[in-house]
């Protein structure tokens, strides 16, 4: 069976030592944070940037777009599992 949405997100959450949610929910700032961690990015998380931001150099990192653009919005469900992948290498 397919991953949800939702079952990548907790995957990701999980894998950057995150804690799973129960519910349906968008990466808080510190899961992104958390995520930026487990990539390798290197932008500075203290204060903590705009989502948008973090969502770039996540996607950034991972090579799946040298140039993100659209960041203002939650990962798509192809991003995760782009996402995912790299995090399991």
């Amino acid at each position: 069976m397919a991953k949800t949405v939702d079952d990548l997100r907790n995957e990701l959450r999980v894998a950057s030592g995150r804690f799973e949610r129960e519910i349906s929910a968008t990466f808080t700032k510190e899961d992104l944070a958390a995520l930026c961690d487990a990539v390798g990015s290197e932008i500075d998380l203290d204060p903590l940037p705009p989502k948008p931001e973090m969502r770039a150099a996540i996607l950034s990192e991972i090579g799946d777009d040298d140039e993100p653009t659209d960041t203002d919005r939650p990962f798509r469900k192809a991003e995760l599992e782009t996402i995912a992948d790299a995090l399991d290498e």
